[in-house]
């Protein structure tokens, strides 16, 4: 009888030890499983969801500046020589290398006006890239699409004492209030946002950009390279990263990677000491069989072949089974857990193979030992307790 006819036969002499060993290496692994397919899912879920969040690269135009101080007090910065952004950056933004990594871009002119006696802030936008930039924002009333539409702030509302329909005239031109947003404790509140086009006749600055937001998709998030890369399209502006939103990314998915890889290394190592307890209590067991097949002539390479052989089959089947119920445990926990209302599953082979064969690998080095003690057994002491 070959030696891998023997572990079979000895797998199904004692099925229930093996079925519980092999059970609680399964469960250990889909714990894993389930924790790493969860991370990797709601990885790519949270960079789609905080895509949607806000820009991460701000373009300004360059302006020299001064600090001006006297007698040892600050008097603050004056700026001259201050400049505007030419549309055609926009398209230049675009040409980037990193280009397909662009989410939105909102080109925005800033001014100030008087409305109904009031100073208010004015910002001409792009409303379709503005409120898909925005997702956050609640509006009571209509989306503004027409170019007299304007969207007032919840402050802003109060003050001036309108309503959604109601109409306002600023610089001269009357334009519907299509929605009023609703409190978000920024300094959105108090803004006036009109077409950007309005925004440019109003404040004399046709043909030019005060600023520019750009999302970015974070899978890979080389937010430093597309600002080099930006930065070297537009000589003339300032390309800064908003270094709190993409750091925040980082660490949000660096913390759930991070949480999987410790739980898979724990539970790793409670299934060496399982295996290694339960082989070790196997020969034990098996030391009169043992020494049967040593004194018929099996060498030591032998004997440790068949225990070897045992735990590896053990973890073949437990790899199997474990991958399979962590991928379920993943996909019923992953709509509980996930930050969007369609998460998808991350389904990656690299994970099956490396979980069965991490599997296979710890239950062979748990079984080393106790098939080394078994390989060198005396085969006279093993006879001698028949």
């Amino acid at each position: 009888m070959r030696p891998y006819q023997i572990a079979l036969k000895n797998l199904i002499r004692r099925p229930a030890r093996m079925f519980f060993l092999t059970v609680a290496l399964a469960v250990g692994l889909a714990a894993v499983v389930a924790l790493v397919t969860l991370s990797n899912s709601m990885t790519a879920d949270i960079e789609h969801t905080m895509d949607q969040f806000g820009a991460n690269i701000l373009i300004t135009p360059k302006s020299n500046d001064l600090a001006l101080s006297y007698g040892g007090i600050s008097l603050g910065r004056v700026s001259f020589d201050q400049r505007e952004l030419d549309p055609s950056v926009l398209e230049r933004i675009r040409t980037i290398k990193n280009h397909q990594n662009i989410a939105a871009v909102a080109p925005k002119v800033l001014g100030t006006v008087t409305v109904q006696g009031r100073e208010l802030l004015l910002v001409g936008v792009d409303f379709a890239a503005e409120l898909r930039m925005k997702p956050w924002w609640r509006l009571t009333g209509a989306e503004p699409s027409a170019a007299d539409d304007a969207l007032l702030g919840n402050s802003a509302a109060r003050v001036l004492g309108v309503k959604p329909g109601d109409r306002l005239t600023v610089g001269g031109r009357s334009f519907k209030v299509a929605a009023l947003l609703q409190e978000t404790g920024s300094q959105d509140d108090g803004l006036l946002f009109v077409p950007l086009a309005a925004a440019q006749a109003i404040t004399g600055k046709q043909g030019k950009i005060t600023l520019i937001e750009v999302a970015a998709l974070c899978s890979g998030c080389p937010i430093g390279e597309m600002v080099e890369q930006i930065a070297g399209v537009l000589p003339d502006a300032r390309v800064s990263a908003i270094k709190q939103v993409v750091e925040g990314r980082l660490q949000t998915i660096g913390q759930l990677k991070r949480f999987s890889l410790g739980m898979g290394g724990v539970i790793a190592l409670i299934g060496l000491l399982v295996v290694f307890i339960t082989m070790m209590g196997n020969v034990n067991e098996r030391k009169v069989e043992i020494g049967i097949f040593r004194a018929i002539g099996y060498r030591t390479g032998h004997v440790m072949g068949i225990i070897l052989l045992e735990a590896g089959l053990v973890g073949l089947v437990a790899g199997l089974a474990g991958y399979l119920l962590g991928l379920g445990a993943a996909t019923i926990a992953l709509p509980l857990m996930a930050q969007s209302g369609h998460p998808h599953l991350l389904i990656q082979w690299q994970v099956a193979i490396a979980a069965i064969a991490a599997v296979g690998l710890v239950s062979l080095l748990a079984a080393v030992y106790p098939a080394r003690q078994a390989g060198k057994m005396d085969p006279a002491d093993a006879l001698r307790s028949l």
